[in-house]
C-alpha cells in the first residue's frame, strides 16, 4: 500500500525558512518520481517542486525558483523540500506527491495518483 505522510509544517515569519518532510511507504524513491505541491483556500493546486528518479532531474516553479530546493534521502525514503526566504504568499497547505512513473510530468497535478494529506505553511508577521 502506498502511502506519503508529510511533516515539518507550521509558522513562520517572512524571510523565514522551514523544512518539509515526506516519508514514504509501499514504493522506493528509486522508482518514482516525487513531487509537492500546494494549495491555498480559493486558488488551484501549483506544482512546486519535483525531482526525477530517472535521472535526478529538478523542477521549480517560477515563483519559488531560487528559494526552495527539492531533495531524497534513498536509503531513508524520505523527500524533503527546504524552503528558505519565505514570504506571506508561500501560505497554503502543502503536499507531497507522486506519479506512477519516474519522471515529473511536468508537475500536473492531474498525473499523479499518490498523495499525502498536507501540512499546513503560514507565513506571517
Amino acid at each position: 500500500q502506498l502511502q506519503l505522510v508529510e511533516s515539518g509544517g507550521g509558522l513562520v515569519q517572512p524571510g523565514g525558512s522551514l523544512r518539509l518532510s515526506c516519508a514514504v511507504s509501499g514504493f522506493s524513491l528509486d522508482n518514482h518520481a516525487i513531487g509537492w505541491f500546494r494549495q491555498a483556500p480559493g486558488k488551484e493546486r501549483e506544482g512546486v517542486s519535483c525531482v526525477s528518479s530517472l535521472d535526478g532531474n529538478t523542477y521549480y516553479s517560477e515563483s519559488v525558483k531560487g528559494r526552495f530546493t527539492i531533495s531524497r534521502d534513498v536509503a531513508k525514503n524520505t523527500a524533503y523540500l527546504q524552503m528558505n526566504s519565505l514570504k506571506p504568499d508561500d501560505t497554503a497547505v502543502y503536499y507531497c506527491a507522486a506519479p506512477p512513473a519516474q519522471t515529473c510530468e511536468r508537475l500536473q497535478a492531474a498525473l499523479y495518483d499518490y498523495w499525502g494529506q498536507g501540512t499546513q505553511v503560514t507565513v506571517s508577521s
